[in-house]
């Protein structure tokens, strides 16, 4: 299958935002075109609708080749727990928990067959794939048992650029470093470096370019300017990025950085809203009165509840709460907001059972069984809406009756969530819920209104709307800065091979 491999020179150098920008780029020309990610280590997941689980960054990619997310797209997702292990997901089902000794041994080939058989069936519907590489592929410590990177373009024979973070410094070291470390036939690969992140005035770059291109013998092909635009992250260490750019706005949002924090993409609607200053506040800071806290999800539910409780969280929330706060919980957050979690298995915890905040009257049961799957439903509060999204949790949950009187079903299926009469405690199941702009804006109206704002608008676009219109921004943006043209003539020619046969 034809197709064009992105690797960094380091982790956060933008190969996902650059990958999605070519999938976006080259689908407006008529390609039919799919991101590929060989193994991704994430906690930001996404359900398809078969039910299988892939690395979010990969169905964001999809979104921007304007194809529906599939598990062949990421076949090996792992989801690190904390204590030194990672849940294991093949082809988007759990296989397993491992340690990373322990996967080069029992993954490692089944793994590359699966990536081998994933590649081999997007190669029917897909002309040519958009493979993201991860970290680095010049780690010569991991070099071995790397299943991501030039491993993936050998197999393809796929042109390959090298990305660059130049805002970090040292570029042209990472760069020749990394050129230095690879092998013959991979250093043959790379038909293109990339400088992204720059600031500044170009002409500056102009002397070092010449250099390193005759030095490496490589082309540059894109240098890209610092784009400070908000885009799905892979892992939580873009949370600190993302601290340093907020602004005081009418409603300062609260969401709590939770050690094993999952899915916090739930929250990339609330900050492209104008009026809301979103902030991750570490469990060792002060919670201060914001309009509303957050807690979002967590890949182990157990180890963040006491952790909450340890740091002083625990007790700052409940002052919070008194004093008139609103409080949301998601997923793990959901559970954590209830009074007790138990582990009859012993699948997260040493001990059965667990205190929860005692928030919301509902009592979890963590269970080996993990529910997948997309939803499609109403809210009930604080108006009708359909709404789309999905669930992703070990564990089930159920309502305490006798302590629920001043607490409602949040959706037409009582399960998946409950508010309070006031509405000031929210929790759910439901991952994408903020995606939905009537039931954002409507939400928010309540914040504002208890501020003594006015309303909001509630007739907006759907987040996947605006989404979309981000995507052919960052498209026309880069179309500006970089020139694929030296790759593609070789990609048309295999095209049209390929449509012949």
């Amino acid at each position: 299958m034809p197709g064009i491999m992105v690797v960094g020179t380091t982790s956060h150098a933008g190969k996902s935002l650059l990958t999605a920008a070519i999938c976006r780029l080259l689908s407006r020309q008529g390609w039919r075109v799919t991101p590929f990610k060989g193994q991704n280590m994430a906690l930001n997941a996404y359900v398809t609708e078969t039910g299988g689980e892939m690395g979010y960054a990969q169905a964001v990619q999809a979104w921007a080749a304007k194809i529906t997310p599939r598990v062949e797209m990421n076949p090996i997702l792992l989801k690190p727990q904390g204590d030194l292990t990672s849940q294991v997901i093949i082809r988007g089902k759990v296989v397993g928990k491992t340690t990373a000794e322990e996967y080069y041994k029992n993954y490692f080939e089944r793994g590359w067959l699966a990536i081998q058989e994933c590649l081999s069936q997007l190669a029917i519907d897909y002309d040519l794939v958009i493979c993201e590489g991860a970290g680095s592929p010049a780690e010569i410590n991991l070099k071995h048992r790397d299943l991501t990177n030039m491993r993936v373009a050998k197999y393809l024979n796929a042109p390959t650029l090298l990305v660059v973070d130049i805002d970090r410094g040292g570029a042209f070291a990472h760069v020749v470093g990394t050129w230095q470390l690879l092998e013959p036939e991979e250093r043959s690969l790379i038909k293109g470096i990339v400088i992204n992140k720059f600031r500044g005035q170009k002409s500056l770059l102009d002397s070092g370019i010449t250099w390193l291109e005759a030095y490496i013998n490589i082309p540059v092909i894109g240098v890209i300017p610092w784009l400070d635009q908000v885009f799905p992250a892979e892992d939580s260490l873009d949370l600190f990025e993302r601290r340093s750019r907020q602004e005081k706005r009418d409603l300062q949002i609260s969401v709590i950085r939770l050690p094993r924090i999952a899915n916090f993409t739930d929250f990339e609607p609330l900050e492209t809203e104008a009026t809301v200053t979103l902030e991750y506040v570490n469990l060792n800071e002060s919670l201060g009165n914001p309009d509303a806290v957050i807690i979002p999800g967590s890949k182990t539910t157990i180890a963040d509840l006491i952790a909450l409780y340890e740091s002083g969280m625990a007790a700052q929330l409940q002052a919070y709460i008194n004093s008139g706060g609103t409080v949301m919980g998601i997923c793990g957050g959901f559970q954590i907001l209830g009074q007790q979690v138990t582990d009859p298995d012993k699948i997260e915890g040493e001990n059965e059972k667990y205190l929860g905040l005692n928030l919301l009257p509902i009592k979890t049961t963590l269970t080996q069984e993990k529910i997948t799957r997309q939803r499609q439903v109403f809210t009930q509060y604080p108006q009708k809406f359909a709404i789309e999204g999905y669930e992703i949790h070990q564990g089930k949950t159920e309502i305490i009756k006798e302590n629920g009187e001043d607490f409602f079903p949040l959706f037409d299926d009582p399960e998946l969530g409950l508010v309070n009469r006031e509405q000031s405690l929210w929790g759910c199941y439901l991952h994408g819920l903020f995606d939905h702009g009537q039931f954002r804006r409507a939400w928010l109206n309540i914040l504002r209104q208890k501020r003594g704002m006015s309303s909001l608008p509630t007739e907006v676009p759907n987040y996947h709307q605006q989404r979309d219109i981000m995507f052919d921004s960052l498209a026309d943006f880069v179309e500006k800065h970089l020139d694929l043209t030296p790759i593609m003539a070789e990609l048309v020619k295999q095209r049209e091979q390929k449509n012949e046969h």
